[in-house]
């Protein structure tokens, strides 16, 4: 059998099958092929890695970094090398772990390990202890803005008091005014006393040199003006008008 016949048979298959994959959604993107530039990409592990709370983390390093700080770790890692290199010196050589004859390989691997894990460690706690100190910083700078304002605030009050307590007047101002008008009131009454007693001699005067009248004639007593003054008080001060006394 030929494959001619095959052929024609399978040629109108094909394109009688196009429509239908368009509807099944066959026409999907490939799988193989990578996304766009639009479209972000999920960043996934090649090897899992522990999940390790940062903040507890960061504690214990500072915990650390500050223990190695302290008088007690330096003691206790001299005792400790002084140890090691005492038993691997001076014990038998069957009960030697790290001899003399390899130059302490262990203890010197110790050592190392122990100062390749304490530098990060004690890098992280000064990275927290400065980001506690730029935190501190920054809130102390903003202390000393609202303390800068609330001064230039409080200077600008006092003189705007100043300027307005220039037209007020003051205690000792006020005394003044009060004496000299005191001084002016006093001043004038003793003018009018004077003036009322340089009256008071005229009148009498007159009533002396003046003509006699029926009543001398008559043998009566001439009338006469006394002024009565009160005890307790200037008459000069208090000026009045005359009393007039009848006698007989």
């Amino acid at each position: 059998m030929s494959a001619e016949p095959l052929r024609r048979v399978a040629g109108p298959l094909r394109r009688a099958a196009r429509p239908l994959r368009r509807v099944r959604g066959d026409d999907r993107r490939p799988r193989g092929r990578r996304p766009g530039l639009d479209t972000p990409l999920d960043r996934r592990p090649v090897l899992p890695t522990p999940q390790v709370d940062a903040e507890t983390f960061g504690r214990w390093s500072e915990r650390f970094a500050r223990f190695m700080g302290t008088a007690q770790f330096i003691a206790g890692m001299t005792v400790f090398v002084v140890v090691w290199l005492a038993w691997n010196t001076f014990a038998p050589t069957d009960l030697q772990y790290d001899p003399k004859a390899l130059n302490y390989t262990l203890l010197t691997l110790i050592l190392s390990l122990q100062a390749s894990y304490a530098a990060p460690l004690i890098l992280l706690a000064q990275n927290r202890q400065a980001d506690r100190d730029r935190v501190q910083f920054e809130q102390d700078r903003q202390r000393s803005e609202r303390n800068l304002a609330d001064t230039e605030y409080l200077a600008r009050e006092v003189a705007a008091l100043r300027i307005a307590l220039r037209d007020v007047a003051t205690r000792d101002f006020v005394r003044s005014e009060l004496r000299d008008l005191l001084e002016e009131l006093l001043a004038d009454r003793a003018d009018a006393g004077t003036a009322a007693a340089k009256g008071n001699g005229k009148g009498g005067k007159k009533s002396k040199n003046g003509p006699k009248g029926g009543g001398e004639a008559a043998g009566t007593v001439p009338r006469t003006e006394v002024p009565r003054t009160v005890s307790g008080t200037d008459a000069s001060a208090a000026p009045g008008p005359p009393v007039v006394n009848y006698s007989e």
